[in-house]
C-alpha cells in the first residue's frame, strides 16, 4: 500500500503491542525534524535604559514603553539614572525618577536587583515575570480573597460540620 502511494512505511512506536506504523514520506519527515532542531530560540539579552534626574515626564513615559517591549520579549532591563556634576548633590531627584520607572513597570516585571548607587549612577535590574504569572494569576487570587472556603463561616473560623452534603449512613 505504501509503495503504491510512493511513500514509506515507518515504525512509530516499536515498544507497543502490536507495533504502530505510519505511512509517510520519511525524507520529508527527517527534513522537517532537522529544521525544528535548527530553529533559533530567543536568547534573553540585557537591555539598558538610561535616564537623567532632569529627564522630562514625556521622555520617561517613552522609556517605560520601551522597557515594556523589552520585557515582553523576555529580555532583562537595566535602568540607569546617570548623575553629572552637581546632580550628585541631589540624589533624591534621581531616586524620584527611578521610583517612577519602577512603579510603572511593577506589573510587568520582577525586580532582580533593587536600585543602588554605583559611582555616579543609580542602577536597578528588572527581569520579565514568568509567563504563568502574567496570565490570570491576579484574577484567581482576587477570587480567592473574595470567597471564603466552603467549610469556613463568615467569621473565617472553621465550622463544626462541613456545609456540603452529609456522608451516607453506614450499611448494616
Amino acid at each position: 500500500m505504501a509503495r503504491e502511494a510512493g511513500l514509506d512505511l515507518v515504525e512509530v512506536a516499536d515498544k507497543e503491542r502490536p507495533p504502530v506504523c505510519k505511512i509517510m514520506d520519511y525524507g520529508k519527515y527527517k527534513y522537517a525534524q532537522s529544521k525544528k532542531a535548527h530553529q533559533k530560540t530567543h536568547q534573553p539579552k540585557l537591555k539598558e535604559i538610561r535616564v537623567r534626574p532632569k529627564t522630562g515626564e514625556h521622555d520617561i513615559e517613552t522609556k517605560i514603553n520601551q522597557a515594556r517591549k523589552f520585557l515582553e520579549h523576555n529580555d532583562k532591563v537595566q535602568i540607569n539614572v546617570l548623575f553629572r556634576g552637581r546632580e550628585m548633590q541631589h540624589i533624591e531627584e534621581g531616586q524620584r525618577v527611578m521610583n517612577q520607572l519602577l512603579e510603572a513597570l511593577a506589573n510587568d516585571c520582577r525586580i532582580e536587583q533593587p536600585a543602588r548607587m554605583e559611582g555616579k549612577r543609580m542602577v536597578a535590574l528588572l527581569a520579565p515575570k514568568p509567563s504563568h504569572e502574567k496570565s490570570g494569576g491576579k484574577a484567581k487570587s482576587a477570587e480567592a480573597k473574595a470567597k471564603p472556603p466552603a467549610n469556613h463561616t463568615a467569621t473565617g473560623q472553621p465550622s463544626a460540620a462541613p456545609t456540603g452534603s452529609s456522608p451516607p449512613p453506614p450499611k448494616a
